[in-house]
């Protein structure tokens, strides 16, 4: 794969990162955002980790929606009813629902292998 993997992460600005408590567990694989529970943080820890796992191989967009919807999407947003964040890998979106290192590293594997 010459190009990045594009990941797109949308949300609200005030909005959580997960529809699950911020605790001690940790099963998200995040540190450096505990125990805000919010969106910005955890996106800027999440882009940290990709960052030093994947060495430019995958670049981190957060979109933030509080005012307007950008037209891709709207489609996803029509099409899928997604909770919020919404996760976009390459332009497709991947349901998660949450910020999540486990999550997203499986399916940047994923894109990876399909090369």
């Amino acid at each position: 794969m010459d190009s990045p993997v594009q990941v797109e992460v949308v949300g609200l600005k005030d909005s959580s990162c997960s529809p699950f408590p911020c605790d001690h567990t940790r099963s998200c694989g995040l540190y450096d955002c505990y125990p805000s529970g919010k969106l910005v943080v955890a996106f800027d820890a999440i882009k940290d980790e990709i960052r030093a796992e994947y060495d430019g191989r995958v670049e981190m967009k957060l979109t933030l929606i509080d005012d307007g919807v950008p037209p891709h999407i709207e489609i996803i947003i029509e099409e899928h009813y997604p909770p919020l964040p919404i996760i976009i890998v390459n332009g497709r979106y991947v349901p998660m629902g949450r910020i999540s290192l486990p999550m997203l590293e499986k399916e940047l594997e994923r894109v990876f292998q399909e090369g």
